[in-house]
């Protein structure tokens, strides 16, 4: 799939440039109630492409979504944090305000378009994070200017395609986060793949419940288990886990805090407990296929890692991805998260900033953004 590239923009000094930007970072109130943020990570991988333009003489003016304030000012979603880091980074560039403070951004108006467009030379869309979205900064300035893929849109779609056309085999696939609905489309899509996909974190219990496991009070989807039974009966590519680190309903499972006793148990999971992590031996087992692994695929965290009670297995499976010495992809915020926070990132071969993006291009091999700059009239 060719995508227009930073160099078929021509000559841009003196040009103004928008760049389409995904700085949609996590942030939190400090002690004096200022915004203050989280994780750079997505403001960091901007910096190739927007320091490309500005090196070559371009006025860049870059812009992004922050939330979801549904087309009205919101305090807590303000840009100013994000371009207060920026420039520390890199001064030379202009930051809008967050593009979703307009109902023309998501309603892809055409209106929004032109007023974001106004005195603008070039269009570059570095925001791969968004680029499933058909709203107005993703699809409505390749109609209009002649326009690009950043640098960080370019090597995801490329690492991405890579992975649908011709993986070095074994190819592992690793699914971890809550909700089977919210990745079915992509599991069935890679068992075509892969030749492993390891099923773990809140979804693998539907995929065990499905099948005739007991899982006490662990998160299951009940309206996916025709579909998890089918999958599991169609496919010998599925490994689920073997036992689980769960906690007792004395504790508090919702998002608040936790308490109770932890224990682990292999087989069924008694009424009375919750699974929240991946147990040992299925730490063993997981790490035996991805050692033996060429090309690995992880998307999503295999148990609730923000509390450290329940995070061996995710980071023993970031620790595994990290040593096979394969080609690893990594995507998702909580797998990602856990990769840096561990200091592994470089020993993956690409971190995705993706999200729902990564997803729906692994699902479907195109995005709205992509086909947006490829059909550009110029």
């Amino acid at each position: 799939m060719y995508i227009p590239q930073l160099e078929d923009l021509g000559d841009v000094k003196g040009k103004t440039v928008l760049v389409r930007c995904d700085f949609n970072v996590p942030v939190k109130r400090d002690e004096n109630g200022e915004l203050e943020i989280v994780d750079d990570f997505r403001i960091r991988s901007s910096l190739p492409t927007l320091k490309w333009l500005v090196d070559r003489g371009a006025r860049v003016v870059a812009c992004s979504h922050i939330g979801r304030p549904h087309g009205k000012y919101d305090p807590d979603l303000t840009i100013a944090p994000m371009a207060k880091r920026l420039h520390e980074l890199l001064p030379e560039v202009e930051v809008m305000e967050n593009l979703r403070f307009s109902k023309g951004e998501e309603e892809n108006d055409d209106a929004f378009v032109k007023e974001l467009i106004k005195g603008v030379d070039l269009y570059v869309d570095d925001a791969f994070g968004a680029a499933h979205r058909q709203h107005a900064s993703i699809v409505g300035p390749p109609k209009y200017l002649k326009s690009a893929a950043g640098r960080l849109v370019a090597k995801e779609a490329e690492v991405l395609s890579l992975l649908l056309e011709e993986p070095n085999r074994p190819f592992v696939g690793i699914m971890g986060g809550s909700k089977v609905s919210d990745k079915i489309g992509l599991i069935r899509a890679l068992l075509e793949k892969v030749d492993r996909m390891i099923v773990g974190g809140g979804m693998a219990f539907s995929f065990l419940a499905a099948t005739g496991h007991k899982v006490g009070g662990s998160l299951v989807e009940p309206d996916q288990f025709n579909t998890c039974k089918e999958l599991v009966r169609a496919s010998d590519k599925l490994v689920l886990p073997v036992d689980y680190v769960a906690l007792s309903s004395d504790g508090k499972f919702g998002l608040e805090e936790r308490s109770g006793s932890k224990e682990v148990f292999s087989g069924d999971i008694p009424d009375d407990w919750m699974g929240l992590d991946i147990g040992p031996r299925s730490v063993g087992i997981f790490e035996a296929i991805i050692s033996g692994a060429k090309t690995v695929l992880w998307n999503g965290p295999l148990g609730v890692c923000e509390d450290p009670r329940f995070s061996a297995g995710t980071r023993a499976v970031a620790t595994a991805v990290a040593n096979c010495g394969c080609f690893s992809v990594v995507g998702g915020g909580d797998s990602a998260a856990a990769i840096e926070q561990m200091g592994l990132s470089d020993r993956i071969s690409h971190l995705s900033t993706g999200g729902g993006a990564s997803l729906e291009f692994l699902e479907n091999g195109d995005l709205p953004g992509l086909k947006a700059l490829r059909e550009s009239p110029f």
